[in-house]
């Protein structure tokens, strides 16, 4: 969620790239479905590890900061670039995967989420940016 709503918030002032510790599980339904309402389609998205991003070619050296949406996620973002100058922020963000009972309290849930998501980066990156600035058109 977090990188999709960066890219379609932020367009190209930054170079997004997600990753998470492990790289086993697909995005699933209920990610789309919340982040489709509020315009953000990440149903083509795949999880990749960090070992994957760094067998693909991606410099982490070359990245000025990580989000990191887990304590998990944090200790091994700070272990991979401890070599680095790369700022790491924890943002505490529910883990909505296995909440709920009914389909509505799960996406309940993950809206939960995808709302602090988005507050943290509008706090951090300032408001979204509007369509045109985004298309790199005039406005």
């Amino acid at each position: 969620m977090a990188e999709g709503m960066m890219k379609h918030f932020y367009g190209q002032r930054a170079y997004v790239q997600s990753a998470g510790v492990r790289n086993d599980m697909e995005v699933d339904g209920f990610s789309i479905a919340v982040c489709q309402e509020i315009g953000v389609e990440i149903s083509r998205h795949r999880a990749r590890s960090f070992e994957e991003m760094i067998d693909w070619g991606d410099d982490l050296g070359q990245f000025d900061l990580i989000v990191a949406l887990s304590p998990a996620s944090q200790r091994m973002a700070l272990e991979l670039t401890r070599y680095h100058h790369i700022e790491v922020e924890y943002w505490p963000i529910l883990d909505p995967t296995g909440l709920g009972e009914s389909r509505e309290a799960r996406l309940a849930a993950y809206r939960q989420a995808r709302d602090q998501i988005r507050g943290r980066m509008i706090q951090r990156f300032g408001p979204p940016q509007t369509d045109a600035a985004r298309d790199g058109a005039e406005g």
